[in-house]
């Protein structure tokens, strides 16, 4: 690193070293973003990383706010990243969506233990936005495998696709709930059920769960993600 580099490190840089103050390593902060370890190592060296800089805000703001929970934290950065640009000025091309608007479009958000107990509200706006855009939604929700009423794969819990829960070593199971191939579920629905609990994403999710005698009453929900899209068909 050049002296001047050193004394005058630009914001990507002087952003990541506070996450890095809070604990966290520059491999962390480069999953959270979505990119390579090198990257981040170079908002110091090179003077990269301005189209990180909102999204480094909001992670610094999310830590500040308590949150240490690296994969909500890596949601939080994926909402608020910006697209970077060719030499022409135009957006560049990049994997996957994070739109909902017209068909084909798609929007998704996770949150990890850390966001679950604040009540996950940083997935409302993928829920609230595929609502109004008259959109369907999917769920995977991740709790303790005797919380769940019904064995997986159960007709009575997830349509009997055996596909769509996965075990894990911890004792916990990830079971996933709508997609595009079975119609998913009126966001605009759920709009309203998230409404219902002041933008509380997690209880609105395990009420649905008691509610359609999924869950015991006292579901503890570790892991939670939200997917919307518009139906291709959709006109």
């Amino acid at each position: 690193m050049s002296p001047a580099a050193r004394s005058q490190p630009n914001e990507a840089a002087r952003l990541t070293q506070e996450l890095i103050d809070q604990g966290f390593t520059k491999r962390q902060i480069a999953t959270m973003l979505g990119r390579d370890a090198s990257l981040v190592s170079q908002f110091f060296t090179k003077g990269k990383g301005a189209s990180m800089v909102g999204a480094l805000r909001q992670l610094v703001r999310a830590v500040r706010g308590g949150e240490r929970d690296t994969e909500a934290l890596g949601s939080v950065a994926q909402e608020n990243l910006q697209r970077r640009r060719t030499k022409t000025g135009q957006k560049a091309r990049v994997r996957g969506k994070d739109t909902v608007g017209k068909p084909g479009e798609s929007m998704a958000g996770r949150a990890g233990k850390q966001a679950i107990k604040s009540g996950a509200s940083h997935l409302a706006p993928v829920v609230h936005e595929t609502g109004q855009a008259g959109g369907r939604l999917a769920f995977t929700v991740r709790m303790k495998a005797d919380q769940y009423v019904y064995s997986a794969g159960s007709e009575k819990d997830s349509g009997g696709i055996r596909r769509g829960f996965i075990p894990r070593s911890d004792g916990t199971e990830e079971r996933t709930y709508g997609s595009a191939s079975t119609g998913g579920f009126d966001a605009a629905e759920w709009s309203q059920r998230v409404a219902d609990h002041h933008g509380d994403v997690t209880e609105a999710m395990r009420e649905w769960l008691v509610e359609t005698g999924r869950a015991v009453e006292d579901a503890d929900i570790a892991y939670l993600e939200v997917r919307g899209w518009i139906p291709e068909r959709q006109q």
